[in-house]
């Protein structure tokens, strides 16, 4: 109904390779059977309440509990196919999954184990019940009451998505300047873009399935009849390991990922040669660590993306492969710097947030809070404006330090973040990780010597840690957030 045309490109394609899971190979054919078999499994779902039959029907919010495996990716087609609102969820905010099933108002959650069997569980007033009716709360056993009916929305946003009869998805903020933001997309709107022939790749999925980027991968390689490749984890070592088996041409990743790439060389281990282009987005790249893997990967295009949970992702072409400066925009979008702030008004934005208010202007545009620095027709991003650090009214980008320091002798990690001080306002703060043991005083001096010959004084940070553990999240960006003293 609303896939007609990647199904068609898909179906000329059959005897190609769609999918790569779990060491085993799935071709559009059978792609394309599961599908339809979902389609019929979704028209005959059994009922909650034992009736013979309870279609999903269109316009009800369904979420989808697990990563790119072949009958996840076949199930979220289907759903768009037919109209359903989809709430993508991974293991990576499985401490907010109830909050999250609350605030997108779901009716249904498909829950996939790592064996990729599929298990239904149904909204019945503030109940959960299994397919056919099985009691399902948690491990405990409840018997809903004869009138019990399926859970129907109320927000506002999704009656209206409703009312025009257009798939949608739900996608959440990481949360990581406050709570978690409910993103609402009409996905026609989406999958606009996608409609667009390219070129085919050989894709690997690192970023994750209810991530922005991970949404756009998906989409991209299936509309092109490309090839997904998944990982069993997202270490460097199984990364490179499935690239080097799988003959992987575009990696799609962070740069904190592409830092511990570096650091545990495990790029040295692995034939690569396969590998044509890595983007990098999600947030700021290190200069030291676009150096260090132009050095380590001369052979690998090295790009640049932008995109938002709120507007989708940009089209991007960085000014060179060791260039943080970037183009971006394409058709459908447009962009505006506004006192050195970036912003956008996009035809794919999003219908707003579930759980806050809109945050676009009366012209539709929307300030991404993203200072960049601007030379001609490209744009360098600095970082959001909430984490600069002021210090006696001068700015300092995280990111800047962050680089600097990067470029020492056993520095594994570092993070930069501002503190209270009494006589600039903010102080600069750095915590650092080691590659090996060092006494924490001779790490602070050497440490605050080097960023003096390469950075401002303001700039120099003030107050030293070194501490064990990571600075990143399960979507390998970097958290300056409640970092250990």
């Amino acid at each position: 109904m609303f896939l007609g045309w990647m199904l068609e490109t898909m179906a000329s394609r059959e005897e190609q390779e769609a999918l790569v899971w779990n060491g085993r190979s799935y071709t559009y054919r059978w792609l394309l059977a599961r599908i339809g078999q979902w389609q019929e499994r979704l028209d005959w779902a059994a009922s909650p309440q034992r009736e013979a039959k309870a279609p999903v029907t269109a316009g009800m919010v369904v979420a989808v509990e697990g990563d790119y495996s072949p009958n996840v990716c076949a199930l979220l087609l289907a759903l768009v196919d037919r109209g359903a609102i989809v709430v993508p969820l991974t293991r990576s905010v499985r401490h907010l999954r109830e909050e999250f099933l609350a605030i997108a108002e779901v009716q249904l959650v498909i829950s996939f184990s790592d064996t990729d069997e599929a298990v239904f569980a149904w909204k019945l007033g503030d109940r959960w019940v299994g397919e056919g009716g099985a009691p399902l709360v948690g491990n405990e056993a409840v018997v809903p009451s004869d009138d019990s009916a399926l859970a129907t929305p109320t927000n506002p946003l999704l009656l209206e998505l409703i009312r025009r009869g257009h798939p949608g998805l739900v996608l959440f903020s990481s949360g990581s300047t406050g709570k978690s933001k409910a993103v609402l997309h009409d996905m026609t709107l989406l999958l606009k873009k996608f409609q667009v022939r390219r070129q085919g790749k050989r894709m690997l999925t690192f970023l994750l399935l209810d991530h922005i980027g991970g949404i756009n991968t998906l989409l991209y390689v299936l509309s092109n009849a490309g090839t997904i490749v998944t990982v069993p984890g997202r270490s460097p070592e199984a990364v490179c390991a499935n690239i080097a088996r799988y003959r992987v041409e575009v990696l799609p990743t962070s740069p904190t990922f592409l830092n511990l790439l570096l650091l545990s060389e495990a790029y040295k281990q692995a034939d690569l040669s396969s590998l044509e282009l890595i983007t990098y987005g999600t947030e700021v790249m290190p200069e030291s660590t676009l150096v260090r893997l132009r050095e380590a990967l001369p052979h690998v295009r090295l790009q640049q993306t932008y995109g938002l949970s709120e507007l989708g992702i940009l089209r991007s072409k960085s000014k060179a492969s060791d260039s943080l400066f970037v183009k971006i925009g394409g058709e459908g979008f447009e962009t505006k710097v506004v006192d050195g702030v970036l912003w956008i008004r996009a035809e794919s934005a999003m219908m707003g947030y579930l759980n806050a208010p809109s945050p676009f202007d009366e012209e539709g545009w929307f300030n991404t809070h993203d200072e960049v620095i601007v030379d001609g027709e490209y744009l360098r991003i600095l970082g959001r404006r909430s984490e600069i650090i002021n210090v006696g009214g001068e700015k300092v980008f995280p990111a800047e330090v962050e680089s600097v320091i990067m470029e020492m002798d056993n520095i594994a990690d570092v993070a930069v973040s501002g503190e209270r001080s009494p006589l600039t306002g903010q102080m600069v703060v750095a915590h650092v990780v080691l590659k090996r043991p060092e006494e924490a005083a001779v790490v602070k001096k050497r440490l605050r010597q080097f960023c003096r010959s390469r950075l401002a004084p303001y700039k120099v940070p003030v107050k030293v840690t070194v501490v064990e553990g990571r600075f990143f999240s399960e979507r390998f960006k970097k958290m300056r957030k409640d970092l250990p003293g």
